[in-house]
């Protein structure tokens, strides 16, 4: 992919509608990874997990708000993206739609839906964009621990009581269609960055995922190569259908401490 940085102005309309949706795809599933993250924080296993669910959560929302400010160079304001939208104009990945039931299914979200912004993180910083370039690394470099720390722990529950294990496949069964959706894209939008070499989504990004997951995953029981993507696609938000949870998007919103927001 060519490494030269596209002249915004010169984009057409439709490849910068499909520019704001990636990263606001991107940046709301941050959002919402970290607010997932966070509601077990006193919930986890342990204080030594708890400790880590928040350090994970605080680098979910540092990368989000890293992605949001991206909007401003496409004359998007960042604040309303952030703070003024209503549930249903949501781009967040839709496996992040509801909280995680168990222990089980933030684990396999670690490895799964982590797994897969860091795969389309790293196509999206590869790509000409000038900002993504500069500032996926670090997003990158701190999602190693994330990584690390999901692996551990999917092994260690694969390998435990059968609950354990049983509740590990059904999770990981349950997210990965909606991801495979995701990643694997074959819209007008997502054709449109490929053409513009914003990105280099599609199938590479399928491929590139099964990749890191599949000797992860089949610890429980679970072909990554023999799941299917999910068929329903919401082409305007550039994810599933529905929408996440209003108490979700009212904690992303920040609606509680509105009046503490500083211009």
């Amino acid at each position: 992919m060519s490494a030269s940085t596209p002249d915004l102005t010169a984009l057409d309309s439709a490849t910068r509608e499909a520019l704001r949706r990636l990263i606001t795809t991107l940046a709301d599933s941050k959002r919402l990874m970290g607010l997932r993250y966070s509601d077990w924080l006193l919930g986890a296993p342990s204080i030594e997990m708890g400790i880590a669910t928040s350090s994970m959560a605080q680098d979910e929302w540092g990368h989000a708000r890293l992605l949001y400010a991206m909007l401003k160079e496409l004359d998007v304001d960042p604040e309303v993206v952030e703070h003024d939208r209503a549930a249903e104009e949501y781009a967040s990945l839709d496996v992040l739609d509801a909280p995680f039931d168990n222990w089980a299914a933030v684990v396999s979200a670690m490895v799964v839906v982590d797994g897969a912004l860091s795969v389309a993180l790293e196509s999206f910083g590869r790509g000409g964009f000038e900002s993504a370039g500069t500032r996926i690394p670090k997003m990158l470099a701190e999602e190693e621990f994330h990584a690390s720390l999901g692996v551990a722990w999917y092994r260690r529950l694969a390998g435990a009581a059968h609950e354990a294990h049983a509740l590990l496949r059904e999770a990981t069964e349950a997210q990965l269609p909606s991801v495979l959706a995701w990643l694997g894209a074959d819209d007008e939008p997502a054709r449109a960055l490929l053409a513009a070499e914003i990105t280099d989504a599609g199938s590479s990004q399928v491929e590139a995922f099964r990749d890191a997951v599949r000797e992860v995953v089949v610890a429980a029981g679970v072909d990554v190569d023999a799941i299917e993507p999910a068929s329903a696609w919401d082409e305007k938000r550039g994810r599933g259908p529905g929408a996440p949870d209003e108490g979700a998007v009212e904690r992303a919103r920040g609606d509680r401490n509105r009046s503490l927001f500083v211009e």
